[in-house]
Parts: C-alpha cells; sequence; structure tokens
C-alpha cells in the first residue's frame, strides 16, 4: 500500500523518533508499504516519520543510482534499518547535492562525513555493526537525520534558506503537485 508522504512543515518531521521491539504492530507490512511508498516517489531512502510515524526506522534501496551509473557498489545496496545509532563519523567533509520526499523540488549542497559507523537492528531484530562510506553512508546520513527531527535543509547556509524561504512555504501550505501522493501541513 503507498502510503502518503508528509511534507516539510508536518511536526512529525521534527520529532525525534521511539524505538521499537518485536512486538510492534504489523511491522512486517509496514516496512513492505515503506518500500513501496519510496518507490513509487522514485526515492532512495525513506523513514518513517516521512510516512507519519514517529519511530526509529527507515528503509534504503539505492540500486536506482546504481543503473543510473553512478555508483556500481550501490545495486545491492536495500537495507532495512531499526533502532539505528551512528557511533562514529569520519573521513573527509565532502558536498553533494541532496534531496528528500518530504521536500520536493528543492536541492542543495549538504556537506556530510564520508564515513560512517553504525550499529542497527535489521527487520528480523538481528543486530549489525558495520562500517559504510561514500554515497552509501551519505544516503544513512541523511535517513538517520529524519529518525532525529532534521532535514537536510537545516544543514544548508542561511543564504540557502533564504532562498527557499517561499518554496518552502509553498510546500508547507500544499500548493505545490508532486508527482507522489503527499500530506500537507497547511491542507
Amino acid at each position: 500500500m503507498i502510503l502518503p508522504i508528509y511534507g516539510y512543515g508536518h511536526q512529525v518531521l521534527r520529532e525525534k523518533g521511539k524505538d521499537i521491539g518485536p512486538e510492534y504492530p504489523n511491522l512486517e507490512a509496514f516496512i513492505e508499504n515503506m518500500f513501496e511508498t519510496m518507490y513509487n516517489a522514485q526515492g532512495v531512502g525513506l523513514a518513517a516519520p516521512q510516512v507519519g510515524v514517529s519511530i526509529r526506522l527507515f528503509v534504503v534501496d539505492a540500486s536506482p543510482m546504481a543503473d543510473a551509473g553512478k555508483d556500481a557498489d550501490l545495486q545491492d545496496f536495500k537495507r532495512v534499518f531499526i533502532n539505528p545509532e551512528i557511533i562514529a563519523e569520519k573521513g573527509d567533509i565532502w558536498a553533494y547535492e541532496e534531496g528528500c520526499l518530504s521536500i520536493p523540488d528543492i536541492r542543495e549542497q549538504v556537506r556530510r562525513h564520508g564515513e560512517i559507523v553504525i550499529r542497527y537492528l535489521d527487520e528480523k531484530f538481528v543486530a549489525h555493526e558495520e562500517t559504510f562510506d561514500g554515497m552509501k553512508a551519505r544516503i544513512i546520513q541523511h535517513e538517520y537525520d529524519h529518525i532525529q527531527g532534521v532535514l537536510f535543509t537545516d544543514r544548508i547556509s542561511p543564504m540557502r534558506k533564504n532562498v527557499n524561504k517561499a518554496r518552502m512555504q509553498k510546500i508547507s501550505q500544499g500548493q505545490i503537485d508532486p508527482a507522489y501522493r503527499m500530506r500537507f501541513a497547511g491542507k
């Protein structure tokens, strides 16, 4: 089932997500719905707060970026992250133009660490601790921010925030026509 993606301005996008356990109701179906929603919107990551649920869960599938020839090692990078914790950020900080399904039609340069170490549970609640770098690290950091109540626009310069202010207000009021189902704060 395709879920509505909550747009900029919704309070749920600013809430810090709560940890969940294996008893979380209908978790398997919720994860399937998140992937379906992400694919429908042509995204490579989606966090639970973006579909209105303030829990510490996000999904990623970066294979579309590999298909575009950007990074071949992204082909098999499909994961579910439950209750993740970034325990280290290291490496060079590099800028890349990011976008977000909750903030359509705005793309900005965001500076992030090139490597992270993260602990998380997968969809079977098996614990992992892994190191990711490059685009994988960037995608994870972007989605991790969502479960912390942080948006990529919080990481851009004040000047760029000002440039995008009117467009962001239009998003919050639902005065846009995205190619996927959304729920807006102003409607």
